[in-house]
């Protein structure tokens, strides 16, 4: 009996002394080869499994290269991937770690491999792909057979040499720290999955990576991707572009108006989704929910103005001329209209649509057909730079009239804003779709018949003179807007420069607009002027380039137009621009 005593005593001693060595006993060494399971949808080659080697360490952080890619290298290439590493791993541990961790909260460490430091993996991906992150891999073998059972995360390698690269990084190493806050420290379970980009996705900003607003910041990619679809949903997370877009777009805006500290205490507690939102809003003695904070921030994408109200408006500068161009509705002049429309929604999404035009007053009907609750928010623009804004929630089957009998005379615009914010858990990758309804219709001014000319007396012709200017220079505004807004003119006669997809704000892109407008509804029926080349400008471009092939495509080769405006599509059109063929 003594002699087993003691046996355990000892075997008790000798488990105690390993456990409390220190990591490095434990640590990878350079050039360790080890095969990781990889995601196969993210992979280049649709690979499930990668030989990596470790080529740097740093205090918080081994870096491991695909081996097959690695040896394909030339020696010079070697070098400057390992100082890019080199690089790499004193900016995680010098501002990505310290910074993100003193927000967020720490990853689970020493964590599964009982190692202080997480694995980072460069492998080739998809194009567009800069990362991701597995929760399998927080899991033991045993478990899920796949697991890497690391705390890790996987970068594209392309982006070796860019400064993209440090957001990348930065986003996906949140995703470990939201994965330890709520399974291992809270308990909660994990956390849905549009909340959790969105901490990771601000994570950039955080970091000042996002101050300079450029082709390499996180933020001016959100905002491109955010403007080709502002009508996708916030929670329903299909993986593509546009979801980073809009939870990115939103996430700037609660942080912008109520604080770091609203992600920090939603991340910090036993609740997830908007319960968990609503949770902190609340704990920072805010009154308002994040329902109503959605519904500012659909009115703050068209007027982003300060001075009209703090609330509607981005605080960052590089943000502030952020403006989505709502869907536009034109009633026409000296004849009676009626429009009915139908359009769709999601939960956590909106829609913008703009009235504009008209010479009589107007009534406007919105229908809730099939969602639990719409609300709608509507912007009135009058005369002048006066803007009333008004809110009404409409039930299922529920109607709201708008009656604007002065609208010729008073009003220069109606934006309609409905959305749907009713489910507020449990949100996946297809959620359900509702409908609402919008029938427009004209109405006279006045119900008076109006006195012959011949018959007014001179203070009657006068008020009636003034009248007139009244609406002729209501008119001229509007006009003035439409311009603004979808120019018909070309603003230049020359486009001197290559243009391609995901060039913002140029005006350049601007006159290529007004110039495939000029070229009528076959080439670019939706006729926006932007000045941002995003997708139906690349469509418009691909439909010029095949109408005219014979001098674009056929003498580089090519059947199809490529949307790129390069040297024959410019002197294509600066031909056109030239002899006033547009």
């Amino acid at each position: 009996m003594l002699k087993i005593e003691r046996k355990t005593f000892f075997i008790g001693l000798f488990f105690l002394a390993v456990t409390a060595l220190p990591n490095f006993v434990f640590a990878d060494s350079y050039n360790q080869k080890t095969t990781f399971f990889v995601d196969s949808s993210y992979d280049l080659s649709g690979r499930e499994k990668i030989e990596g080697a470790l080529k740097h360490i740093s205090v918080k952080a081994y870096f491991y290269l695909e081996e097959e890619w690695w040896e394909s290298l030339s020696d010079k290439e070697k070098q400057e991937i390992l100082n890019e590493l080199l690089l790499l791993g004193k900016e995680f541990d010098q501002k990505i770690y310290p910074t993100v961790t003193s927000v967020y909260g720490h990853e689970w460490t020493p964590g599964i491999d009982g190692d202080r430091h997480i694995t980072v993996f460069l492998h080739q991906m998809k194009e567009n792909i800069g990362g991701y992150h597995r929760t399998i891999d927080e899991y033991y073998k045993i478990q899920v057979p796949s697991s890497n059972q690391r705390e890790m995360v996987y970068l594209n390698s392309d982006y070796l040499g860019r400064t993209r690269l440090k957001s990348f990084l930065a986003h996906e190493f949140v995703h470990l720290i939201v994965f330890n806050q709520k399974v291992k420290v809270f308990k909660t379970g994990e956390e849905e999955v549009w909340l959790n980009e969105a901490y990771a996705d601000y994570a950039p900003t955080l970091l000042g990576y996002d101050d300079q607003f450029d082709q390499e910041s996180n933020l001016y990619n959100r905002v491109r991707e955010f403007l080709g679809r502002p009508s996708d949903s916030l929670t329903e997370w299909r993986n593509t572009a546009q979801d980073y877009g809009v939870v990115n777009l939103f996430t700037q805006y609660l942080v912008d108006h109520y604080g770091i500290e609203i992600l920090e205490d939603a991340l910090r507690s036993k609740k997830t989704g908007i319960d968990s939102l609503n949770y902190a809003l609340e704990k920072n003695g805010y009154k308002k929910t994040i329902k109503e904070i959605f519904g500012d921030w659909t009115i703050a994408l068209v007027i982003n103005d300060c001075s009209v109200n703090s609330l509607y408006c981005y605080k960052n500068d590089n943000l502030k001329n952020v403006r989505i161009t709502p869907a536009l509705i034109f009633i026409p002049t000296t004849q009676q209209s009626e429009i009915s429309l139908v359009y769709s929604l999601k939960d956590w999404s909106a829609r913008w649509l703009k009235i504009i035009g008209g010479d009589k007053g107007l009534e406007v009907e919105i229908e809730n057909n099939t969602a639990p609750e719409v609300t709608l928010s509507y912007v009135i623009r009058k005369n002048g730079t006066e803007i009333e804004i008004q809110e009404a929630a409409i039930s299922k089957g529920g109607v709201v009239k708008i009656k604007l009998p002065e609208f010729a005379k008073e009003n220069v615009s109606l934006i309609l804003i409905p959305s749907v914010t009713h489910k507020t858990k449990d949100f996946t990758d297809k959620e359900a779709s509702f409908s609402f309804s919008v029938k427009i219709k004209t109405v006279e001014e006045n119900n008076h018949q109006e006195k012959p000319i011949t018959e007014m007396t001179i203070e009657e012709l006068q008020a009636k003179i003034l009248e007139i200017q009244q609406q002729i220079a209501r008119l001229q505004t509007i006009l003035a807007e439409l311009i603004a807004q979808n120019q018909s003119e070309i603003s230049c006669k020359e486009i001197t420069k290559n243009l391609y997809y995901g060039i913002m704000n140029d005006p350049q892109v601007r006159c290529l607009q007004e110039f495939l407008k000029s070229q009528g509804l076959e080439i670019y029926p939706q006729g926006l002027i932007t000045g941002n080349f995003l997708e139906l400008t690349r469509q418009a471009v691909i439909r010029f380039q095949e109408k005219y092939k014979e001098e674009i495509l056929e003498p580089l080769g090519l059947e199809n137009g490529t949307g790129f405006v390069g040297s024959l599509t410019r002197k294509k059109i600066n031909e056109m621009l030239n002899a006033g063929t547009f």
